[in-house]
């Protein structure tokens, strides 16, 4: 019998614009190593960096999620040297500032990366590495990205991959929400509109933003997830954008079963 096909998923990091620990820390043995906040320093998987994630498509492509400034430690560890396509689901500094980081990669495929977001971020994004996107050189001695707009609702193809888009609520501006087959991303948002809900009605695995225990201006917290998987119901739910009030060992031990807190190279298979 044919085997099912299926979406393989890499966090490439599952923190807050920050990261776990933040830079400082307070006086005494530990100043200047990072504020963990509650975070046990001991354990692995509280140190996080910025969120992204990488999609592995069942014939082969690679969809890069967003592209922080930790972009080359993320894809060297993963084992990442080529890439497909990168959607920025907005203009953050945490969602972007890698960049620059991904000339080799154009080196590495020989052409232009197409680079897909909200027309609002992807001219945010141009005036910020306006050189990304000038026409690209012979060496690729500056990385080289083609935009191409998305709407907040609505589908595209990249990397071979079906997707579907969904507005997200961030309080400061909208973010752009996907899914792919029985996969879903949500990163810094603090509500959902009906709409995109509905859209993510009958999602297997939902990797959704959760920055802190206590309600956040603009960041879900909690509660908040809570109240969304138990409308949706996902087979299973991973939190990211995870801060420094999230200890891991903490998280495994009082969320209910099918939620869980990401940690950084986690891999996750998904129906596709």
């Amino acid at each position: 019998m044919p085997t099912e096909a299926v979406l393989k998923v890499t966090i490439l990091g599952c923190g807050g614009s920050a990261g776990v620990p933040r830079l400082g820390g307070g006086a005494g043995p530990g100043d200047g190593f990072g504020d963990w906040g509650v975070c046990d320093p001991a354990e692995p998987r509280n140190r996080r960096l910025r969120s992204a994630i990488l999609v592995e498509g069942p014939e082969g492509g690679r969809l890069l999620v967003d592209a922080g400034p930790d972009l080359r430690e993320q894809l060297l560890t993963a084992g990442i040297g080529r890439l497909d396509a990168v959607v920025f689901t907005h203009q953050h500094a945490d969602h972007i500032m890698g960049v620059d980081e991904m000339r080799p990669l154009n080196r590495s495929i020989g052409g232009v990366i197409p680079a897909y977001g909200t027309e609002e971020t992807l001219e945010d994004v141009g005036r910020r590495f306006d050189y990304a996107f000038l026409p690209p050189t012979p060496t690729f001695y500056r990385p080289a990205l083609v935009a191409l707009p998305v709407p907040l609702a609505g589908e595209f193809t990249a990397a071979g991959l079906a997707l579907r888009t969904f507005e997200q609520d961030h309080k400061v501006m909208r973010t752009l929400g996907l899914r792919i087959g029985g996969f879903a991303y949500s990163t810094d948002v603090v509500e959902l509109p009906e709409k995109s809900l509905a859209t993510l009605e009958g999602i297997d695995t939902w990797v959704v933003g959760c920055f802190q225990r206590d309600p956040h201006p603009v960041h879900a917290n909690i509660g908040r997830v809570l109240e969304w998987v138990e409308r949706l119901r996902p087979r299973r739910t991973v939190l990211t954008h995870m801060g420094p009030d999230m200890d891991y060992a903490m998280l495994r031990e009082m969320l209910p079963p099918g939620i869980e807190p990401a940690y950084d190279g986690m891999r996750l298979e998904v129906p596709s």
